[in-house]
């Protein structure tokens, strides 16, 4: 290419807002996610979480997305960062507590459940993710240390 040249190159890029790339980048996320795609959604929603390190919404889909592909280590991690800056999210506690326990950490996983059961006690689906996880530990001890 010449150096006069200004082909393959636009001047509007320089200009375009970021924040565009990672609304758009969550909304396909968003969609992907909605459609039954989780890894490829949870690739977008990585890329607008990089740029938008703070933004809970971001965060919450991306770690959303993890779980439901799989990776429920790095979906804990995710979901911690918001229970850490927002210790109120209930919803929060729930996904922290739903990938605790897939990753067999059922202890740590009763605690954070019972945090979202105890904030949204009119969430069935809180108490039901509580009482499993539960079932589980009791199950797990030594016959003479049931109660």
């Amino acid at each position: 290419m010449s150096e006069g040249s200004s082909a393959g190159w636009d001047s509007r890029s320089e200009e375009k807002d970021p924040g565009q790339d990672v609304h758009a980048w969550y909304k396909r996320g968003m969609e992907l996610l909605g459609n039954g795609s989780p890894a490829a959604a949870a690739q977008l929603l990585e890329r607008a979480c990089a740029a938008e390190p703070a933004s809970r919404s971001v965060r919450e889909a991306l770690a959303r997305a993890q779980f439901d592909a799989g990776q429920y280590a790095t979906a804990a991690d995710n979901f911690r960062v918001i229970v850490e800056a927002s210790p109120s999210d209930d919803y929060a506690h729930f996904g922290l507590g739903l990938s605790l326990a897939r990753t067999g950490n059922h202890e740590a996983a009763a605690e954070y459940l019972a945090l979202a059961a105890a904030m949204r006690p009119d969430a069935p689906h809180y108490t039901d993710a509580l009482r499993q996880v539960r079932a589980t530990l009791a199950a797990r001890k030594p016959e003479g240390n049931r109660e």
